[in-house]
């Protein structure tokens, strides 16, 4: 069916396969201590721990109780996924060859190693870091001083919104200001032209010599997914980064 198709295609947007990326999640899911609900096809649920995750023959290891109705319920459904968040990102998995292991205070579920992870994030919300090595910029003329063009270090992006670096040796610009005309270097290939309004201006620890704006993105067209397409990107290669230092 058409709308099938459809719903896939953009399922696959989110589908992760890498096993470096889906470690890395899982890993952040680990030391964040993050709190994970496990759901079944009729409503069950089971709010859990992740204790262990191990991409070998161990698995996945949940924390568990030896009598509880709703996790009895759940593992006879025999299809289970698991939710869990990181921060403004949504993990969800489904749990495959899971067993209840029984040992009084130290009960718990064991699952295989997950071979795919969809990661859906709220899009207004979710910002990423640019990498060092790209050095994005603003570039637009000072709203005060229109002889005076500027080039601002990107802090961080999101789909409705960017960060800026004013140094404190250029004059400010003052909340509420709008910029008609900027240009956006993230890239080689992420360019954009772009209008902001400038929402915030906060001081940055003294050592940075400068301040912080909080930019809106104002007329953006959201059926170009250029900068959606950066973000992930983004995303993928800092999650890549954590794990080759592990």
């Amino acid at each position: 069916m058409p709308g099938s198709r459809a719903a896939a295609a953009e399922l696959d947007d989110y589908r992760i396969t890498s096993s470096v990326e889906i470690q890395a999640l899982l890993k952040q899911l680990l030391d964040a201590r993050s709190m994970v609900t496990l759901s079944g096809p009729n409503g069950e649920s089971y709010t859990t721990l992740m204790w262990t995750a191990e991409d070998n023959r161990h698995g996945l290891c949940f924390s568990a109780e030896d009598s509880d109705a709703r996790l009895d319920a759940l593992l006879e459904s025999g299809e289970i996924v698991a939710v869990a968040y990181l921060d403004s990102i949504k993990l969800q998995f489904d749990l495959e060859g899971v067993v209840h292991v029984k040992g009084g205070h130290h009960s718990a579920l064991n699952a295989q190693y997950p071979k795919v992870v969809y990661r859906f994030q709220r899009r207004a919300a979710f910002r990423v870091q640019p990498l060092a090595t790209k050095s994005p910029v603003a570039r637009f003329r000072h709203p005060a001083m229109p002889e005076m063009q500027l080039a601002l270090r990107v802090l961080d992006v999101s789909l409705s919104g960017v960060a800026l670096f004013l140094p404190d040796n250029v004059p400010m610009i003052a909340a509420g200001v709008k910029i008609g005309q900027c240009r956006l270097d993230l890239d080689d290939d992420t360019s954009m032209d772009v209008t902001l309004m400038i929402h915030h201006v906060t001081a940055i620890h003294p050592e940075s010599k400068g301040a912080r704006l909080g930019c809106e993105l104002i007329g953006m067209d959201w059926s170009d997914r250029t900068l959606q397409y950066y973000i992930n990107q983004t995303q993928k290669r800092r999650l890549a980064m954590a794990a080759d230092k592990r």
